[in-house]
Order: structure tokens, then sequence, then C-alpha cells
């Protein structure tokens, strides 16, 4: 039981193979037409046959019709003459002869059977009327055909007095032609044709496999270029351009093998961008705790000023690491995502006023203005470290005395934040690198600024998990400007 069904799932892929499938249907378009076209010729030979076999028959019927006027036949049936002609004619046809007369009577049978026998069928009756009649029967074999005896009489016209030759039927000729030798001639026919399909059958067969071979060969080749630079022989850029489609399905995989690499650089740079991270603030706590340990006696004082710095590099070490972890959780699948209604207006009140004493230490006004009541299905979290991050990073790189303005608006499908301010700006050609991880625009005064260089690559991050946008619009030395637009309901 279980070897049929693997078998059938066996030959079930088979048939999902283009392959298979392009065999199977030059097979078909081969076959198809030559076995409609064997049938056509044969029945058409058939039909063919027939209407000639009819037509040389009548003809014969209707001269023996005129002899049979000529001899009184229907009177008297002793003429050698005529009875040697229905023999020859039956002999020569493999078929029988009735003469019927003018009273239904068969007066000549040449078989010998029927004569003195009455005949009344339909065909007989109409042939008194003057229509001649022929039917082929297919399963019998035999074509039946009946043909008036008349001759030209005078008969009374409607005018008193007057007559009118007209055709008069006098009898009527019943025959049944044999159709063997025309049958003989089709099965010789039919003989040929089969062999000749026969072989039509071997060369499609040999065409329809070479030509899905040749069809395949360039999906082949594609499979063998994505195989190779998969196993880690090649990472150059792949090109099989047989088809348009092969060209499409390569150049997605190059862009795709682009992007892997890219992905792969990234990672390399941020490992080791992690590392140096990691390690500066300890470096500097092991420089100043060795520097402690040197001195015999240690003033309380520059005890206390090393332990501060030592402090500071730890915060520093773990404000790194709190924000490695949300990186983390936020290259975690959406399946994390916490979704609650939240009302837009009230948490960026309750972020502006937890920045604000931060921004005071340097005279920057934080203002916010809310365009109208926004709620929006999101996730309250990252949102959060979506406002956070734009607003501190808006104050860290003002200037003495600036500004911070967030404007909150919506329509009836998204939300937008909009953070301004009148900072340093950031030079147009460092724009396209903000959101990677560890850059810094101005990396002389980062250490004095803050910050890890993650903020941006979290926001960006947590923004694209609500299906989202950011962008941003700056002038060097005037300030920048982050929007954020996120739909107000989440589609997951």
């Amino acid at each position: 039981m279980f070897y049929r069904w693997d078998d059938f799932k066996s030959k079930i892929k088979s048939l999902r193979s283009l392959k298979t499938r392009i065999f199977i249907l030059v097979l078909l378009v081969g076959l198809i037409p030559s076995y409609c076209m064997q049938y056509g010729i044969l029945q058409n030979y058939e039909d063919r046959a027939i209407s000639v076999r009819t037509s040389e028959v009548q003809a014969q019927l209707k001269i023996l019709a005129n002899h049979l006027i000529t001899y009184n036949y229907l009177q008297d049936t002793s003429s050698p003459v005529i009875n040697a002609e229905l023999e020859q004619l039956s002999n020569l046809y493999g078929g029988r002869v009735l003469i019927i007369s003018g009273n239904l009577k068969v007066v000549k049978d040449t078989y010998g059977i029927s004569e003195g026998k009455t005949i009344i069928s339909e065909e007989v009756v109409k042939c008194f009327r003057g229509e001649s009649m022929s039917n082929y029967d297919a399963d019998l074999g035999y074509i039946e055909m009946t043909i008036p005896i008349s001759e030209k009489a005078a008969l009374p016209s409607a005018e008193a007095g007057t007559e009118e030759v007209k055709e008069v039927v006098r009898g009527v000729m019943l025959i049944g032609v044999s159709c063997d030798t025309i049958h003989k001639t089709m099965d010789i026919l039919s003989n040929k044709a089969n062999i000749l399909l026969l072989i039509m059958l071997l060369i499609i067969l040999g065409f329809a496999l070479l030509l899905a071979n040749f069809m395949v060969n360039p999906l082949n080749k594609v499979t063998l270029a994505i195989n190779e630079v998969s196993e880690g022989f090649s990472d150059k850029a792949i090109n099989v351009p047989d088809y348009a489609e092969t060209v499409h399905i390569i150049d997605a995989f190059n862009k795709l093998l682009g992007r892997m690499k890219v992905l792969d650089d990234s990672r390399q740079e941020f490992v080791s961008n992690v590392s140096h991270e990691l390690k500066t603030p300890i470096t500097s706590m092991k420089v100043l705790a060795d520097s402690l340990l040197a001195q015999g006696d240690v003033p309380v004082e520059l005890y206390r000023e090393f332990m501060e710095d030592i402090a500071k590099e730890i915060d520093r070490e773990n404000k790194i690491i709190t924000d490695l972890l949300s990186l983390v959780k936020m290259d975690k699948k959406v399946t994390d995502m916490n979704i609650t209604e939240v009302s837009m207006n009230e948490l960026t009140e309750v972020i502006l006023k937890r920045l604000r004493p931060i921004a005071r230490k340097r005279d920057i006004e934080v203002t916010f203005e809310s365009i109208r009541p926004v709620k929006a299905t999101v996730d309250e979290v990252k949102i959060s470290l979506v406002i956070s991050n734009l607003v501190e990073n808006a104050v860290k790189y003002n200037k003495e005395n600036g500004w911070v303005k967030v404007v909150l608006d919506a329509d009836h499908q998204f939300f937008t934040l909009a953070v301004s301010d009148s900072g340093i700006g950031i030079p147009q050609e460092e724009i396209d690198h903000i959101y990677e991880r560890f850059y810094r625009v101005d990396k002389s005064h980062s250490r004095e600024i803050g910050g890890t260089g993650l903020g941006l690559a979290i926001t960006r991050s947590a923004v694209l998990m609500h299906r989202g946008s950011i962008r941003v619009e700056s002038t060097l030395g005037e300030g920048t400007t982050f929007m954020v637009k996120i739909p107000l309901t989440y589609k997951g």
C-alpha cells in the first residue's frame, strides 16, 4: 500500500515537471492532427468511393431500365438478353437485383428467392411516384437503390379530346450492391495509415523529447548557476540570456544576491561596530582603574573623579546594551507586536513632558502642535521609542537657545508626526546613511553629544513594523525635519 502511494506521488511529481508537460504537449500537438488527418482521409475515401459506385450503378440501371421496356420484360421474363444483363450486373457488383411490376409483384430476382412475391415498402412506393432512392448501410456494407422503369405514353389531358405525353412508371428495379471491394481497399489503406502513424509517432516522440530538453536546458543552466552560488563556489552575478523569462529570473536573483551581499557586509560591519562600541567603555574603565592602582596614595578628590568617570562609562555601556536589545526586539517577527488603541495626542504629551527638562538645560524650547485628536491601533512601546528618539536627537543636535517643534496630524487612513528643529542639520551626502547602525554624522563630537548611534536604526525598524514610512529633510546649519507616516489601523 505504501509503495503504491509512493509511486503515485512520484508520478504526480513528474507530471509537475515543465519538461514532462512540454513533452506531452508536443506529443499531443503532433498526434492529434495526424490522427484527425488519417480519419479524414479514410472517411473522405469511403464517401467518395460510395458516391462513385452509386453513380456508376445508377447509370447501368438506367440503361437496363430502357432495355426492360424495349423487350417488354415486365410481361415476359424469358428474354435471354435481359437475363444475361441482370446476371452480369449482379455478378459485377456482387449484389442482388429485383424487378418489380406495377402490381408490386417481383417478376425477377437474381437470387431466385422472392419471385412471385409482393413487396410493399416505402422506397418502392416512392419510386413508383418517380422518386429514386439510394441508401448506404455501413454496418451491412451494402448500397440499396431503387430505379423506376418508365416509358413515355400519351395520356388524356384535362382538356377534352386532347392527349398529353407523360413519363409513366411501369415498374421498379430494386438492387443491393456489395461494397466489399471498397471495404477491403479501406482496410489496406487503414493498415498503411496505421503504419505511417506509428512511424510519425516515433518521429514525434523523438522530436518532443529533443524539444523538451532544449526548452528546459536554459532553466537547468539557471538552476546550476544558482546552486554554484548557494554552495559557495561563486559569488558573481549570473547570466543566462536564452529566454526573456530566464533574464527576468536571473535579474531578480542577482538583485537578491546583491541584497544578500549588502546584508552580509552590513552584518560584518555591525559585529565590528558592536565590538568596538562595547570595547571602548571597557578600555576606558580599565585605563582609569589601572591609573588608580598605579598610584600609591590617591587623594579622595581624584579617587572620586576617577570613579565618576568609571560610572559614566558604565552608564554608557549599559545604554549601548539596552539599545542593542531594543534593536534585536525590532528585528523579531511582527507576531511580537502588542497592538492596542492609543491616543497619540496623550502619548506625545507624556513623552515631551519627560524630555522638556533635558531641553531646558540647553535653553531649547519644545513645542507641541496637535492639529486634531488622533487615535491609532499601534504598539505603544515601539511608537514611544520612535517619538523619544526623534525628539532626543532634535535636542542633542540642536543649537543653544534653539527650538524643537512636534506636529501631529491625521487623515482618514494615516497619522503623521513631524519633528522639526533648529539644529546643525545633516549634509546631503550623509542622509542615505543615517539609519545605519552605529553611524554618526558628526563623528568628532559624537562622544560629547552622547548616544549610541542606534537611535535612528531603532526608529526606522519600529516605523516599518507598523507598515509606515519615515523621511527626512535637512539643511546644513539650519535644521532638520523628520516626517513619520503610519496607518491609523494596524493590518499586520
